[in-house]
């Protein structure tokens, strides 16, 4: 035997060929009797000859496989599991599932809260939203056979070993209003919920254990995740879960970190400027009715809902014989478009007239009334160069009960010797300053022109141009939007003198040509994250995924399978968006994007590489799902929830188990499934911050006493607690 093979260490496996004998019988060989030595002997050496005889062939010698061999025959099949090595110290959040998306089809950070073998082996990811699914469904503590007016109830009075602190809490907003009576109940001052660590890892999903329309899950997922939607505690407000899931932040370089307060932002870093002509930034038809705002008839004549929305302005008290006016000799939206010969070339204004804008207010109604009415005191107009058009204080046809000096900077004084009225300033601006080719700028302009009374159909909401880095429905304030894109300090009179109604009007402008000069994304979610969509075409597919093998580089695709129309929302960067209006069409969707289509009608050949869905008719039925704005969305709302008003819980949650199965089903092999609630139940929170709300409207007209509502100490722990409840969802992951 050559040297190097004598001194060698020995292997498991020639220690194992050598040693077939196992340590429990070795022992029993040792302890047998000495009469039966010889034959337990004979017995464990045949045992032994003839094993051995089995695994070598007949007592045979067999080449030994090279270490490349035995890897090849390892399995490679892709999986993503909850490994017990794993020590979590927080919730999975909603961005590790975003993470976990990237992770696998692009250059995301590998996760550390779970187990993802082989993730290069994955071909396609589907993530599916299912709002309406609570942890309460799968152990018991939310009854599905209970109608869903009895199942607060039986929340309340349920309590489970493994369920969080707000099992013990009021679990609706009437228990919470009543808490206080409730002895049980104590009132101590609020601090975060402190979670026990076991509470960030997942439950195993047990077959026999489950209502039986959820066995189904246990079938295709091993574990069921408890996921935190992001928020914020000091605040009480969560955030949305579509933008935790869509929208992918940019990270920040240490200096970045440093120091508080808005910063400029990092444009030298990741910004390439594109000039935008300012017709691009004009709010659209839905963007405008989402934020409140009464709708000029340009927007809506002609159209299948002109009938709905003249009644609605009939029922609010906003056509022309109640005050209002609109801006004359604008039939359509069309009508402000401006011939190409008679444009500038190289102009950044496309041949339209801006005007920015802003207002002050004072209220009228008598002290105590709710809502309190704002009526017009001030308007200030400026023009693209900057120039003064208008600046008047107006006198409202009621007295005035309450200045707000602190906020809008009008006294007594100021208007004791204006004669001015609203009509006179409604009739100035339909006369001389609104035409068909104006362009309003303001921030949050639908207050204004409701002071105005007045409809007009091109406006430019720098509320809407630069939205909160939160997502909505936060927004940021001018003030905070000009000390971080104009590095300039405006309403230093907050709270005392009030504001300058020029100055905001100017800042407004400031911002409008910032983003002409910058591109339609500064300022948004864009600049400082990007849509997920976005970041995963910048990556290519690799060959083995590729439609066309011997072809060019073929990008990521991804697409939005989603009710109404996905493509104006988060879906605006994905490849594909299929609308839908029934949970059966959001399936049969999925299945389409992922095989894509023939004659690539709307998919392309192959399919997509990522597909988000949202299955809604469980979020209709329970209730979570809020009244939408615009109004496609709004009848899909109500349609859904009247068709299923007849329905058990027991019945909906079935069908939507179904509808996973089918989607599960239909995957190709290699691909992932992510499933999602997107957030726990939020009715306590959405109540309690209407209260909030209500009493802060209240508190600015009403003396104490006189407030229907009260708001203390006790009212701002139970919003908490709520809050806290509402961002506790729970997540599914597996690969088919």
């Amino acid at each position: 035997m050559p040297r190097r093979e004598r001194d060698r260490k020995r292997s498991r496996d020639d220690y194992d060929a050598d040693n077939r004998l196992g340590m429990g019988q070795t022992v029993a060989h040792l302890k047998g009797s000495t009469q039966g030595s010889d034959e337990d002997g004979d017995q464990l050496e045949s045992k032994h000859k003839s094993h051995t005889d089995e695994l070598d062939g007949s007592g045979e010698w067999q080449r030994a496989e090279s270490h490349s061999s035995k890897k090849r025959k390892k399995n490679n099949y892709p999986s993503i599991s909850h490994s017990s090595q794993n020590r979590l110290q927080t919730f999975v959040k909603l961005g590790d599932l975003q993470n976990l998306v990237l992770y696998l089809l692009a250059d995301g950070p590998s996760p550390q809260w779970c187990a993802v073998r082989h993730h290069t082996g994955v071909r396609k990811v589907v993530a599916l939203m299912v709002p309406g699914l609570e942890a309460g469904m799968f152990d018991g503590s939310i009854p599905l056979s209970v109608p869903e007016q009895e199942q607060e109830k039986a929340i309340a009075g349920t309590t489970t070993a493994d369920s969080s602190e707000l099992a013990e809490k009021p679990s609706n907003a009437s228990d919470l209003r009543n808490a206080s009576e409730d002895s049980s109940y104590q009132t101590v001052k609020y601090r975060k919920p402190q979670a026990h660590p076991d509470d960030y890892y997942p439950n195993k999903l047990k077959h026999d254990r489950l209502p039986a329309p959820l066995k189904p899950v246990s079938d295709m997922f091993e574990h069921i995740w408890p996921i935190k939607t992001p928020g914020d505690d000091k605040f009480a407000k969560m955030h949305s879960p579509m933008a935790a899931m869509l929208i992918s932040p940019i990270v920040k370089t240490r200096e970045e970190k440093k120091g508080k307060g808005p910063k400029p932002p990092p444009d030298s870093r990741i910004w390439k400027n594109e000039r935008t002509v300012i017709t691009e930034f004009i709010a659209t038809t839905a963007e405008l009715a989402e934020e409140g705002y009464v709708l000029h008839p340009a927007h809506y004549n002609g159209t299948s809902f002109a009938v709905e929305e003249t009644a609605k302005r009939e029922s609010n008290n906003q056509t022309t014989a109640d005050g209002w006016v609109d801006t004359p000799d604008v039939s359509s939206l069309d009508s402000g478009v401006v011939i190409d010969k008679d444009i500038e070339k190289g102009s950044l204004l496309a041949g339209r007239k801006i005007l920015a804008m802003d207002c002050e207010m004072c209220i009228t109604s008598p002290p105590g009334t709710a809502p309190a009415v704002f009526s017009l005191t001030r308007i200030s107009i400026i023009d693209w160069d900057g120039q003064v058009v208008m600046d008047e204080f107006v006198k409202p046809e009621q007295p005035i009960t309450d200045y707000l000096t602190p906020y809008s900077g009008i006294t007594p004084a100021k208007l004791e010797n204006v004669t001015t009225t609203l009509q006179d300033i409604q009739k100035q601006l339909t006369s001389d300053l609104l035409t068909q080719y104006t362009i309003l700028v303001g921030h949050s302009l639908n207050a204004d022109l409701n002071a105005l009374r007045l409809t007009h159909p091109f406006i430019i909401d720098t509320a809407l141009l630069f939205p909160h880095p939160r997502g909505p429905p936060l927004k940021s304030s001018l003030k905070w939007l000009a000390q971080k894109y104009l590095s300039r300090e405006i309403q230093k009179g907050h709270g005392s003198t009030g504001h300058d109604s020029i100055e905001d009007a100017k800042a407004c402008l400031d911002l409008v040509k910032q983003k002409c000069e910058k591109g339609k994304a500064w300022g948004t979610s864009e600049a400082s994250g990007e849509s997920i969509f976005k970041r995963l075409g910048k990556y290519n597919r690799p060959k083995r995924d590729k439609v066309n093998q011997v072809g060019d580089d073929e990008p990521r695709v991804g697409a939005v399978v989603d009710w109404g129309e996905p493509a104006r929302g988060y879906g605006a960067q994905a490849k594909v968006t299929i609308g839908c209006e029934s949970d059966d069409q959001v399936v049969a969707g999925i299945k389409r994007a992922i095989e894509g289509d023939n004659d690539e009608s709307k998919v392309p050949r192959g399919g997509v590489d990522f597909v988000f869905a949202r299955l809604r008719e469980l979020e209709a039925h329970r209730g979570w799902w809020n009244r939408s704005k615009t109004l496609d969305n709004d009848a899909l709302r109500n349609n859904t929830a009247s068709n299923n008003d007849s329905t058990s819980d027991e019945d909906v949650v079935a069908q939507i188990v179904a509808h996973i199965k089918r989607i599960y089903e239909d995957l190709p092999p290699c691909t992932a499934l992510i499933v999602f609630s997107g957030s726990g139940d939020p009715r306590d929170l959405a109540e309690m911050q209407s209260m909030q709300q209500k009493y802060k409207e209240e508190f600015r007209v009403k003396k104490w006493d006189e407030l229907s509502v009260k708001w203390t100490d006790d009212e701002e722990q139970k919003l908490r607690w709520a809050c806290d409840k509402a961002r506790k969802g729970i997540g599914f992951v597996t690969v088919k």
